[in-house]
């Protein structure tokens, strides 16, 4: 059980990449507000549900792993560390080519900059630093990271696992699931936008992958009986069909604006909601993926874009800046593949300088105790399935700009 292994994530972690980068691209050039695929495009910001929720199951994992097999669960301080050696490099780089490379907006100070570079903006007024405003959705993983101890403890920690201390934990899971939307529409009723950034509001996707992991684990332990999720393995293209369809939903106006206006509190209500379905319906299919989808997500190609997604997402808009710039580009002036083919080729490429020529050595050097390692969102499948041993591997954040929207 403990060796399980999850390939098929490796290409999902690239799918998400490249819907945040395709929804940022569709918001400069004004085809995610007007248009015919104005919808589709505006809702690209699924990535944040996407990935959160595959964070969710491969962080969690390994604590539901120790919970059935009676071992000790991962160590903290160890953890902890190996999340500042995977996001912090590429993080500071990302802040300092915005400081150097990014035009600089009315408002925006070096304590600005140190802000995002301790991922502490969200905690303060003001205005994002451009270049940077998509890491906004790192602060709140960082909140994850902190919170999951402790949460996994109180999951697993205090009786010995059975069919019925599952259900109980799928029950709480649940609750936590609900809380997202509510916060979402609480923040909207208001009118507290800062706090429709921070973890509450954003819970209920981590917790739909902690229950995929609670799931998977005790089923594979033959804690938990069969269940319509079972049925469900086998028909993975039903799955991410009923997936579109809720995206499909999510695009009309019932999940609130395409732009940046404030949604109202049933809008924001319905948005969180409909984003944790379509989450768990792309998730759920790669948990127990058929040879072919093992094959297309969790193949060579798909392993290297998930190692170079992390740097997609902390670089992709500074790239956007400069092509901009060096187009003579207008903001919002149509041509969606002026800029989004070089904007995704020039991001993948600074991704993988960034990834291969700095973030894997200091990876490397710096995780000397081989003790335990998770990645954010781009959590290492082979640490995920073994807790006590470390593979080289990485971390991916895609997100927009801005909870539910694009900047």
């Amino acid at each position: 059980m403990t060796r399980t292994r999850f390939p098929a994530l490796d290409g999902l972690r690239a799918v998400g990449a490249l819907a945040v980068l395709t929804t940022h691209v569709g918001f400069h050039t004004g085809t995610s507000l007007n248009g015919p695929f104005a919808g589709i495009l505006a809702r690209l910001d699924i990535g944040v549900a996407i990935f959160f929720a595959i964070s969710g199951f491969l962080l969690y994992r390994p604590h539901a792993v120790a919970w059935f097999e009676g071992t000790l669960p991962p160590l903290t301080l160890p953890y902890l560390r190996n999340r500042a050696l995977r996001i912090l490099p590429a993080l500071w780089l990302a802040v300092v080519l915005a400081v150097v490379l990014v035009p600089h907006k009315d408002g925006v100070t070096w304590a600005t900059y140190l802000q995002h570079a301790t991922l502490t903006q969200v905690y303060f007024h003001g205005p994002a630093a451009d270049g940077l405003t998509q890491l906004w959705s790192l602060a709140t993983e960082v909140a994850f990271y902190l919170l999951l101890p402790g949460l996994a403890k109180l999951l697993t920690g205090y009786e010995r696992p059975t069919r019925r201390s599952v259900r109980w934990r799928l029950v709480v899971l649940g609750v936590l699931i609900v809380l997202g939307p509510v916060w979402m529409a609480a923040v909207n009723a208001t009118g507290h936008p800062q706090a429709g950034l921070w973890l509450p509001g954003y819970v209920g996707w981590f917790a739909v992958g902690m229950g995929f992991a609670l799931w998977q684990v005790a089923r594979s332990s033959g804690r938990l009986g069969p269940s319509a999720l079972d049925t469900l393995t086998k028909v993975p293209g039903t799955v991410w069909g009923v997936g579109a369809a809720l995206l499909l939903i999510a695009a009309s106006p019932v999940a609130g604006p395409y732009n940046l206006s404030a949604s109202t509190p049933g809008q924001a209500f319905v948005k969180a909601i409909l984003y944790t379905g379509i989450a768990a319906c792309v998730l759920f299919p790669a948990l127990t993926p058929t040879t072919r989808i093992a094959g297309v997500l969790g193949g060579r190609v798909g392993h290297i874009a998930g190692d170079i997604s992390y740097g997609v997402f902390a670089y992709h808009l500074i790239v956007l800046s400069l092509v901009e710039r060096i187009s003579g580009y207008n903001l919002f002036s149509g041509k969606f593949a002026l800029l989004f083919f070089p904007t995704l080729v020039i991001s993948a490429a600074v991704a993988a300088a960034s990834y291969y020529g700095m973030e894997r050595p200091i990876m490397r050097l710096g995780r000397r105790d081989r003790s335990y390692d998770v990645s954010p969102v781009n959590v290492d499948n082979r640490a995920s399935a073994h807790p006590n041993k470390i593979d080289d591997w990485t971390t991916a954040e895609v997100t927009p700009a801005s909870p539910f929207g694009q900047g």
